[in-house]
């Protein structure tokens, strides 16, 4: 198996692991936030499974030992929200189009339109809320750790 080959294996595993993550906690991140809006009197947020559609664009090793950017397109329906999650590396966000609110560990709640970017710090926990009437888009640039999943699902 050429060099070629073996990373693209790689890539496509881990890819695979990160679905198989997501899937994992789907159900139980999509019943608690379910449960906390029913019992603030507020109507449930649209389920992320199928809200939120995830465009692999570009999965490289970097020149840093260990380390890989990972960039993705991702779109949003509108009310859909992320789970509570963070990264083994550090993110950068720029929207697209529409309006997101992002609730970032330790930091106020920011609202960013089209054009904004944002940086998340490695490991720290984050969600993204489209709080637009349309479907909202932002490429997200991950320079993470290999070999570890790329989302850790927060409680």
């Amino acid at each position: 198996m050429s060099r070629n080959n073996k990373t693209n294996a790689a890539s496509l595993l881990g890819v695979a692991i990160v679905a198989a993550a997501l899937t994992a906690f789907a159900g139980l991140s999509q019943a608690q936030e379910t449960k906390a809006a029913a019992d603030a009197g507020q109507a449930p947020a649209k389920n992320w499974q199928t809200g939120i559609k995830r465009t692999d664009l570009i999965h490289r090793d970097l020149d840093v030992e260990g380390r890989e950017v990972i960039q993705v397109l991702v779109d949003f329906d509108p009310g859909v929200v992320s789970p509570k999650h963070s990264h083994p590396g550090v993110e950068v966000a720029h929207v697209i189009s529409g309006t997101f609110e992002y609730e970032i560990q330790g930091q106020p709640n920011v609202t960013l339109k089209a054009g904004d970017s944002l940086y998340i710090p490695a490991g720290t926990v984050h969600k993204a809320t489209n709080v637009g009437k349309d479907k909202a888009s932002e490429l997200a640039t991950y320079i993470v750790k290999k070999d570890v999943p790329l989302l850790k699902v927060e409680q």
